[in-house]
């Protein structure tokens, strides 16, 4: 190895671990930091790791997220296409597919289609599936993806204030934010929210960075 190349391997090591430490200090208020796999959970609450699926370069159009619940993990890996993910979340088994909005899976209960999702061509895309349980009025530190984020809200409330305005979803309902603009994320009103969610990341780049140059104002309902 030559002094230059070695020097170029302990630059990414820092640059890798400082990536690690500010995302580990930026949800520090959020148990399992949205990195812990889920089957490691420490608390109820917090955001967990489900799935990491490497997709590649993705068809050109529009894309949306698929999500169905199956009985069992079998029926479930039947049904699994291209760009499908099974996943075990709330009690549940999901088939996640990100496709085209006419997608239909076989079988399964169809419980929302989300998007479109922002995706742009020549780029390599990784979904990262995450679940999250928030308290009412708890929230996450304010942050940015290299990819679009989508919801579906499993029950209670959600409010994501963007430079754009917010965004509120409720039970039963997805939301999505395109990739690039700082977010507050918070859950609303008086139950707990469950969530489970989708960032579409380039796969070149961090899923996730931490965000201090912008302040929400405020504009979510408590």
């Amino acid at each position: 190895m030559t002094p230059r190349s070695a020097t170029r391997k302990l630059g990414l090591i820092i640059w890798l671990a400082a990536s690690r430490m500010a995302i580990s200090a930026g949800y520090a208020q959020v148990p399992g930091c949205c990195n812990t796999p889920v089957s490691q959970r420490i608390s109820e609450v917090g955001c967990y790791l489900t799935a990491t699926e490497v997709l590649g370069a993705l068809p050109q159009g529009q894309l949306f997220w698929h999500l169905y619940v199956y009985p069992t993990r079998a029926a479930a890996d039947t049904a699994k296409g291209p760009r499908g993910t099974i996943v075990e979340s709330f009690e549940k088994v999901w088939l996640y597919t990100i496709a085209e909005s006419e997608w239909r899976a076989s079988g399964g209960e169809r419980i929302a289609t989300i998007g479109p999702l922002p995706t742009s061509a020549g780029k390599q895309y990784t979904a990262r599936y995450m679940e999250a349980v928030f308290t009412p009025g708890m929230k996450a530190a304010i942050h940015r993806h290299s990819g679009p984020e989508a919801w579906y809200l499993v029950s209670g409330a959600q409010c994501l204030e963007t430079p754009e305005g917010i965004t509120v979803a409720r039970t039963g309902e997805g939301a999505v934010v395109p990739e690039g603009p700082p977010m507050a994320l918070s859950s609303v009103g008086t139950e707990t929210r469950r969530s489970v969610l989708l960032v579409l990341h380039d796969t070149s780049k961090p899923w996730i960075a931490m965000e201090s140059d912008w302040k929400p104002k405020g504009l979510c309902p408590q």
